[in-house]
């Protein structure tokens, strides 16, 4: 590829990808030239402050119409900017938090590449949202997914960290094989690597062989993917590296990652296997063909979050059954394929990410408080820290789907995104439902915990700043989207055209 082909692709779409690479790069070189005896705080204000103006620089590309460059493989359409949205303001928040996180072994040592690790997973998200070709996913999908495997493992003087992040790469490596096997599949019968050419070629086969071996592909391709997302039965890696992580780690990997994990989901599946006839042409697309299979694994990994929640005491445990029970709800989205499937997948991540983001903050004040993550230490919390315990019961009767809150809107949406296409999936929703009226009994027991039982000592909370605004914007989000979530539905369709750019 010459000068002049270089010069000749608007990479000014590519601006937010370059910030963030930027600030990765300079964050990494400080840290290797900054005398030890500096705070490395200073490189997470940086960080923070890149991340900003990539969000910024993102809202300034809003309204331009579907554009690629280098030769398609990077593609900047609604889908992408509305994700790369709620990636930007997931990884913000989350920085805030790990400012703020002080374990009792100390992190000063290795601080700094705390934070460039953080943008390098980040930007391995935006690029699997923009991504146009399964090179480019496959490269961001590993960015992303290397750069956790390490920060899994960033207290390395804790055994239950290195536990976690031994877990975290076997499992991650069995599901990216997977994954890749099934991709090689679908390059062998099409040829090309390049989706929507993938797309236009797949609806052209018509040997019955060919159509079995993109059903395997599809098997294989959303197996791997599953292991990503802790999905059952691929979710058992999830409670240790969630408990051993550090607590910014664990916000990141339940919130950003698997938001980067549903985008590659709707990417690959929605663009390559959505018109594929399974029995040659005229015949039923292959997705549907397939969604009992899809519903049986939403409907198993709601009931096994739930119910295992139930019998957990380790509130970072819980919060791990809680997080595979929500990537079920999520499945729904994917299994019904209604209309509205961008939208309500848009925003109960969105929802999610606000609630789940505030619980973490104020999950990690009280663990470093105490010393402890046993859900005990939440007892008296009101009596503690009375602002604390009620955004706590925000943040959890949003998770539990209450009304007035974000959650309960999401999962209404997912409701009626199940309930309008044909055939219905009234079985799923029921489960669904019953789902969520037992994960009350696991919810309502942090509450109990807080508002009910007397608290072992009195000492008072000190909020570090940057803790009280990650949960002061997530009760806000939290209140607003659940009393009036007509305001984010209404930025969502007048800003991206209900993503008809999605298949151009």
């Amino acid at each position: 590829m010459d000068l002049e082909t270089l010069l000749s692709f608007k990479w000014s779409i590519m601006t937010p990808e370059f910030i963030i690479l930027g600030v990765a790069t300079l964050l990494s070189l400080l840290d290797l030239f900054m005398p030890k005896n500096v705070n490395r705080k200073l490189l997470g204000w940086l960080g923070l402050a890149g991340i900003v103006i990539s969000l910024v620089s993102l809202l300034s590309l809003m309204g331009n119409g579907p554009e690629s460059i280098l030769y398609d493989t990077f593609r900047l359409d609604s889908f992408a900017i509305a994700f790369k949205l709620l990636l930007l303001l997931g990884a913000a928040l989350v920085f805030l938090i790990a400012i703020s996180y002080e374990p009792k072994e100390g992190l000063n040592e290795y601080r700094g590449e705390f934070y460039y690790l953080f943008l390098a997973a980040l930007l391995g998200a935006m690029m699997m949202s923009s991504s146009g070709d399964l090179i480019t996913l496959f490269i961001g999908l590993e960015l992303l997914s290397i750069s956790s495997y390490i920060l899994a493992g960033m207290r390395k003087k804790n055994i239950h960290s290195n536990e976690s992040a031994m877990k975290y790469v076997i499992n991650g490596g069995i599901s990216t094989s997977i994954t890749l096997f099934g991709m090689s599949y679908v390059y062998g019968l099409t040829g090309t690597t390049n989706l929507l050419d993938m797309a236009r070629h797949v609806i052209t086969l018509t040997d019955s062989q060919h159509i079995y071996l993109l059903a395997l592909a599809f098997f294989m391709i959303f197996v791997g993917l599953s292991f990503k997302l802790a999905t059952a039965p691929f979710h058992m890696w999830a409670p240790d590296v969630y408990q051993g992580a550090p607590t910014p780690v664990t916000a990141f990997l339940s919130v950003v990652s698997k938001t980067a994990g549903f985008i590659l989901i709707v990417r690959i599946l929605m663009v390559i296997f959505y018109n594929i006839p399974s029995e040659g042409p005229g015949t039923m697309p292959l997705l549907l063909k397939v969604q009992d299979y899809l519903a049986f694994l939403a409907a198993a990994t709601m009931i096994i979050g739930n119910v295992v929640a139930l019998r957990q005491k380790n509130i970072k445990r819980l919060f791990a059954y809680s997080s595979i029970a929500q990537a079920g709800y999520l499945l729904v989205v994917v299994t019904s394929m209604s209309a509205f499937l961008f939208d309500t997948l848009w925003f109960y991540l969105g929802a999610y990410l606000f609630m789940n983001l505030g619980a973490f903050a104020i999950i990690q004040l009280v663990t470093q408080k105490t010393g402890s993550e046993d859900i005990s230490e939440f007892a008296g919390l009101y009596r503690k820290a009375p602002f604390l315990a009620i955004a706590m019961a925000v943040f959890i009767l949003s998770l539990a789907g209450i009304p007035g809150t974000a959650g309960f809107i999401g999962k209404l949406n997912i409701f009626m995104g199940a309930l309008i296409t044909q055939p219905a999936h009234y079985v799923l929703v029921s489960i669904m439902i019953a789902t969520t009226v037992v994960s009350y009994f696991y919810y309502f027991g942090v509450m109990v915990q807080m508002f009910f039982r007397p608290a072992a000592d009195q000492v008072k909370f000190k909020l570090p700043a940057g803790l009280g605004v990650v949960i002061g914007i997530c009760v806000f989000a939290t209140v607003l989207f659940g009393i009036a979530p007509n305001i984010a539905l209404d930025f969502l369709q007048g800003n991206f055209n209900q993503f008809s750019d999605f298949f151009q």
